[in-house]
Order: structure tokens, then C-alpha cells, then sequence
């Protein structure tokens, strides 16, 4: 096996395949960027495979949920982010709309992303968000 693909494996293996939606592997992801570094940091990861190898594994799987995210059709999106949604202990019309107002998926992008996917997914959010919070309201 390649040792390069171990680490992501690994990953995927253990604890990405155990996340049902697509958006919450990305809050994942992102949640184990250090803000400060941009580095990944995964202590399970990096004792078996080292931080650089962990590091890159981390990159490269938020990268990869991150785009299958955006190709996803605008209703998947939804019934995503509506299933990520339903494992949060806020009810979910107050989640629609403090996160129409904080805003606190602009900081799940993956930092290489280019000024358009940034803007496809903040557009694609406030989006679903609006759909969700109309919906919860009813």
C-alpha cells in the first residue's frame, strides 16, 4: 500500500465515514485547522503516520468534502445541511437564523480555495439557510 494514502485512509476509515452528513465532515475538518498556522493538527493521526503525513492527509480530505460539497445539486446541499442540522441541540430555526446573521461557515473553506468556490459556497449557504429558516418557521 502506499504510504502517501495511509494516513487519509486511515482518516476516512476511522472517523470521516462515521460522519452521515457531508457538511459536518467539513466542520470537521476545518475545526482541526489551527487559525494561527493553517496547519492541520490530528494527535491519533500524527502519532501513527507523523504531522507532516497527518498534516497533508487532513489538507487534502477537507479539500475533497469541501468540493464534493459544491458539485452536490442546490437541493442535496439542502438535504445536507438540514441533516447536520438534526444532530445540533438548537432547534433548527434558530440555528438558520443566527447563522444568517454570524455567519460561521465562512470560516470552513479550505484556505487555498479560489475567490469563486469561497463565494459559491457562502452564496450557496445563505441560500439553504434561507430555504431552511422559511421551512422551520411553517
Amino acid at each position: 500500500m502506499d504510504s502517501a494514502r495511509r494516513p487519509a485512509e486511515d482518516l476516512w476509515r476511522r472517523t470521516l465515514a462515521q460522519i452521515p452528513s457531508s457538511y459536518g465532515r467539513i466542520v470537521y475538518l476545518a475545526s482541526l485547522r489551527d487559525v494561527n498556522t493553517g496547519k492541520y493538527v490530528h494527535h491519533g493521526l500524527s502519532l501513527l503516520f507523523g504531522e507532516q503525513a497527518a498534516d497533508q492527509a487532513l489538507r487534502d480530505s477537507h479539500g475533497i468534502v469541501f468540493r464534493e460539497w459544491l458539485q452536490m445539486a442546490l437541493e442535496q446541499q439542502k438535504a445536507d445541511l438540514d441533516l447536520y442540522f438534526s444532530s445540533l441541540p438548537a432547534d433548527r430555526k434558530t440555528l438558520a437564523e443566527n447563522w444568517l446573521r454570524l455567519h460561521p461557515y465562512r470560516n470552513l473553506v479550505p484556505v487555498w480555495a479560489s475567490h469563486t468556490e469561497r463565494e459559491l459556497f457562502d452564496c450557496n449557504l445563505e441560500l439553504m439557510l434561507n430555504l431552511l429558516r422559511r421551512e422551520y418557521a411553517a
